[in-house]
């Protein structure tokens, strides 16, 4: 595994003994793929073990994943007990997700739902939406809003009623509106760091074991347009 440094306690929205909540940087692994780099789950775990002086293996669960060029929220637990019931929310779509999104074009309407049906390619690593009758395909269900507009680009509110793979970065597509540097999905030009303009800005739920109300804001990546967006 390739050696890391980064410090992410300056990222952290919440902790208690039972969750970790992280503001995940685009480009960084919500946990271990084929490409053996880092995660943000191993820094996690570092800052865990040298936080509270652990020795051992750490433990930390992990209910949902946050695609690689994507930035924002990413729940942790800290305890198998937690990891089962923060699983369960995201089963049952008891946890709200609001993502915020930079477009190219704006949808017809400025606000909507866009239900499709979209069918995953693995060779590919990338989903297409398609006709309700084609074998394997999933329903997916998304709440939209414009939320403001620069020169070239619009900002959206997306809220998921599902998690298909690659949900909002496919349905914005369709329609036309296509998230600012995701190649895959139609964008002409990448980002210079390989990152998309889709961020996981909002997490509301019930915490699984002392019942509290959360509402977990992700702060925007620091970069221009962001800044713009988040600072209107």
């Amino acid at each position: 595994m390739k050696k890391n440094n980064i410090d992410v306690s300056n990222r952290i929205i919440f902790e208690d003994n039972h969750l970790l909540v992280v503001n995940k940087l685009a480009g960084e692994l919500v946990q271990g793929d084929k490409t053996e780099d880092v995660t943000l789950a191993d820094l996690c775990k570092e800052y865990v073990r040298i936080k509270y002086d652990k020795p051992g293996n750490v433990y930390l669960g992990i209910p949902h994943r946050l695609d690689r060029p994507v930035s924002g929220i990413v729940i942790y637990t800290k305890t198998s007990k937690a990891l089962g019931r923060m699983s369960e929310l995201f089963r049952t779509k008891t946890i709200e997700k609001m993502y915020w999104a930079v477009v190219d074009k704006l949808p017809s309407q400025t606000s909507g739902n866009l239900r499709d049906f979209v069918i995953k390619n693995e060779k590919q690593n990338k989903s297409y939406v398609t006709d309700e009758a084609r074998k394997g395909c999933k329903e997916a269900i998304l709440r939209y809003q414009v939320l403001n507009s620069a020169d070239n680009y619009h900002l959206i509110e997306v809220n998921l009623e599902t998690g298909r793979h690659h949900q909002i970065r496919v349905q914005l597509s369709n329609i036309g509106s296509i998230i600012k540097g995701d190649l895959k999905y139609g964008a002409k030009r990448s980002n210079p760091d390989g990152s998309i303009h889709l961020h996981g800005r909002e997490a509301r739920f019930k915490h699984p074991v002392t019942d509290e109300n959360l509402t977990l804001v992700a702060p925007c990546p620091k970069e221009p347009l962001w800044s713009y967006f988040e600072n209107l």
